[in-house]
């Protein structure tokens, strides 16, 4: 049985999704952030509701994996992909050693995002 390339592509982001979460749990544990602050600086509500929407995008990606239809949501998928290799590329280098290296599977997936989206054809 073939697994359809909509649940491969929402299983990706859902693991995206968790990469980024990991990243989040472990730079609180590892005590390398201060409170309140994005990039050293004091964040306000709307840098918050910003940071919120932007990692809203691989849950909402889960859903609309689903449901938008081809060939409209393989370029969504392509184009989403794409900008979030080049978000956390954009990031690096990091202090923590674990953040380089989930930034690094977090361009592994989305290359596997990238790559299955782009393979994608519907026959019949």
């Amino acid at each position: 049985m073939m697994v359809d390339v909509r649940v491969i592509l929402s299983a990706l982001w859902g693991s995206l999704m968790l990469v980024f979460l990991l990243g989040d749990v472990l730079r609180i544990f590892a005590g390398d952030y201060t409170a309140g602050e994005l990039a050293g600086v004091p964040a306000s509500q709307s840098m918050w509701v910003g940071v919120a929407a932007m990692m809203l995008t691989p849950i909402l990606m889960m859903v609309l994996s689903l449901v938008v239809p081809y060939p409209a949501i393989r370029w969504v998928c392509i184009v989403a992909g794409g900008a979030w290799i080049v978000l956390n590329l954009m990031g690096l280098p990091y202090p923590g050693a674990y953040d380089n290296f989930l930034v690094g599977v977090g361009v592994v997936v989305c290359g596997a995002i990238i790559w299955y989206a782009w393979t994608w054809s519907v026959v019949g």
